[in-house]
């Protein structure tokens, strides 16, 4: 790419207040998207009362994370193919009457469909938008407005059971839904206006059948799981039948990706001990968040009679646990570059939470339960970041996208199993403590409905209430500790996580992958680029940064007339005044620079218009390379000279960095500039 082309894109991308509009239309719509992952936690009590269906309830649930899981490659490729403005126009759309369906959906099974049709669209809200900000903030600062995106999810992990709490307790279950619409139409209403539909257009071979074999057998072994033990017996024909069909998909789905131009996952990664290691440890973590999130809600409002607002105020110390282990610990990894420690302290960390979890009974403190969640929350945080890093570091550039995507995947499919398998434990159990208690309970005893409202226990007698509790309490603590051997195994398996020695684009961090609330989807240029962007932000402040590449590049000029001669190489012509104001100086103030390159036959001045000279060119060229020397140091073990597109990055950030607006403060009046001989 030309230094010229450079320049355009950059010309191209909203400015000042257009920027921060925009980008916080982006925040907002995934703001929505992540929060309906875990909102509907406090709610579910409430919405299986109102609409029956016990034994559905985890599909709640289950239905949004399949769907936003096995659509995020697709909406990621169909926005380079097609433009990501149209593409996120459309998934907004798609999540608002998904959203809007779900608040009028009138039994649990039109429920769980719409809830599928809103996580279509949420898959696409979460990934365009983090590849949007690609497209409308210039390289250097692209890394900070990325780390905003973080703060949304750590944003939605902590508000989402909350939220989900009070609008029952306030206004009903279908706002839950509802308050989507009017906060998405404004999202919409912005994008519309202001995003500008630029970005280049990259041809993709669309994996369409590999997405919808993974959706096959994922939605086979989540139905086996549910209705295993509870509509069907494990051995009966259905369960069997199920779990083998899947187990064909599977096979299938491992031999169109092997065929496959562009796979979703490529085969050769199962056979990567780091990323198969990490990918199960990432599932089994996922298992644990989600099916807590889905649970805990249930016990704190049935058998401790809170209302949905306080159990989202009880579930506050695991997701601050789970943020603070989490900026903590990628903070530690940064400053010493060693990661395996984490994964291995936090699996035994959330085996042994959970076993916690599974002695509450109905006369726990609310003490003791906050520290038992806030361990829980802990551990977690302590894993999830981590695997991401730990795979990225272990693979060469061109599966590093791939692998975070992967790594990110697994954990929202075991999030999936371990909603279903929890689901279908508590029903079990549930089903045999009622029938225990059967000789005690009036006649239509129903379960589902007491879920929903613990109030009508205070029609029965204390003994009969007590009893019904105490069934209740134990049947959520048998799935806690079903969860106990999952972490058990996950701990063993981190012992076998091969460290590597860790790259400098490792120790950048990326809070939305650590939060755990959302797919990852991004290209290996994407990662790469989010990585350099996040290292450029520690380069020294510009005036030492141009003194440094004139001298390096053999420039004997003030770094203003450095910053001054790369921006007129990427504009080609420019009027002075156009430069001052790309400088935020005087004009006055800015002149002595462009004179030293006028005198050294670098720029052409006529009429008040500058234009860069053929030597000019040179010596820019001379300053763009001895950056991307520069940028070549952070990437040391990927082999930019093996991988074309790597090159091309660094090549790009180079001639990006340089002449940027941000740097044009140098001009500002201090020494005088012929007196200085950098």
């Amino acid at each position: 790419m030309t230094a010229g082309a450079v320049a355009q894109d950059e010309e191209a991308m909203p400015k000042g207040r257009d920027l921060y509009v925009v980008l916080g239309a982006l925040m907002l719509a995934m703001l929505l998207a992540a929060l309906d992952q875990t909102i509907v936690s406090t709610a579910l009590p409430t919405i299986v009362s109102d609409l029956g269906g016990l034994n559905h309830l985890a599909w709640v649930v289950t239905a949004y994370l399949l769907a936003a899981t096995a659509s995020t490659p697709l909406w990621g490729k169909l926005g380079d193919q097609y433009g990501r403005k149209r593409l996120f126009q459309t998934s907004i759309v798609i999540f608002l009457a998904g959203s809007a369906l779900c608040g009028l959906a009138r039994d649990m099974t039109e429920l769980i469909v719409f809830r599928g049709v809103q996580g279509l669209g949420g898959g696409g809200l979460m990934v365009l938008a983090v590849a949007i900000v690609g497209e409308v903030v210039p390289p250097r600062e692209r890394g900070r407005y990325q780390g905003l995106f973080g703060a949304v999810f750590g944003v939605a992990s902590v508000c989402g059971p909350l939220l989900g709490g009070w609008f029952v307790d306030n206004l009903s279950w279908h706002w839950v839904f509802y308050i989507n619409v009017p906060i998405g139409i404004v999202a919409l209403l912005v994008v519309a206006a202001v995003l500008p539909a630029t970005g280049e257009r990259e041809r993709h071979r669309i994996d369409y059948l590999g997405t919808l074999l993974i959706v096959g057998w994922a939605v086979g072994l989540v139905l086996a799981t549910t209705w295993g033990g509870t509509r069907y017996d494990w051995v009966s024909a259905p369960i069997i039948g199920l779990v083998a069909a899947s187990a064909v998909l599977i096979g299938v789905w491992v031999l169109v990706e092997r065929r496959a131009a562009e796979p979703i996952m490529p085969p050769r990664l199962l056979a990567d001990s780091v990323f198969s290691l990490g990918s199960a440890i990432s599932f089994a973590v996922g298992f644990a968040m989600f099916g807590a999130l889905t649970f805990l809600p249930i016990f704190l409002q049935v058998v401790h009679g809170v209302s949905p607002t306080l159990s989202g105020v009880h579930l506050l110390p695991m997701m601050l646990g789970m943020l603070l282990s989490s900026i903590g610990s990628g903070q530690l990894i940064s400053r010493f570059g060693r990661y395996k420690i984490f994964p291995v302290a936090g699996t035994p960390i959330i085996a042994l939470a959970l076993y916690l979890c599974s002695r509450l009974d109905e006369n726990a403190s609310t003490l003791s339960m906050s520290l038992r969640f806030a361990l829980l929350g802990f551990g977690l945080g302590l894993v999830m970041q981590v695997l991401v890093i730990a795979v990225q570091n272990a693979v060469s550039y061109r599966d590093l996208g791939a692998v975070t995507s992967g790594v990110t995947f697994f954990r929202q499919i075991g999030g999936s199993f371990g909603v279903a398998v929890f689901g279908s434990v508590f029903s079990n159990r549930l089903a045999a403590h009622v029938e225990d208690l059967a000789p005690v309970l009036p006649p239509g005893f129903d379960p589902s409905a007491v879920q929903g409202n613990p109030e009508l226990l205070d029609r029965y007698p204390a003994e009969v209430r007590q009893d019904v509790l105490h069934a209740y309490a134990q049947s959520i603590d048998s799935v806690f500790l079903l969860a106990v051997p999952v972490a058990a195994v996950a701990f063993v398996l981190t012992w076998f996580l091969r460290e590597v020695p860790l790259r400098e684009t490792s120790r950048t961090r990326d809070y939305g992958e650590g939060f755990g609330a959302a797919p990852t989807v991004r290209s290996s240029r994407h990662e790469m680029e989010r990585a350099l962007s996040e290292l450029m932000r520690k380069d020294p402040k510009a005036l030492e940064l141009y003194e440094r590449l004139g001298a390096r590049s053999g420039v004997e000029l003030p770094a203003g007339s450095v910053w001054a001669l790369c921006r007129i190489a990427k504009d080609r012509t420019v009027t002075g005044r156009d430069l001052a104001e790309r400088a935020g100086v005087a004009i006055e103030h800015g002149r002595p620079y462009v004179d030293r390159l006028v005198d050294a036959g670098y720029v052409r001045r006529l009429d008040g218009t500058l234009s860069i000279t053929d030597s000019g060119q040179v010596v820019a060229e001379r300053l763009f390379t001895a950056r991307r020397e520069g940028l070549t140091r952070h990437v040391e073990g990927w082999s930019p000279e093996e991988h074309p597109e790597l090159a091309d990055i660094l090549a790009r950030l180079a001639e990006a960095s340089l002449g940027d607006e941000a740097d044009g403060q140098i001009l500002r009046p201090g020494p005088d500039p012929a007196a200085d001989r950098a």
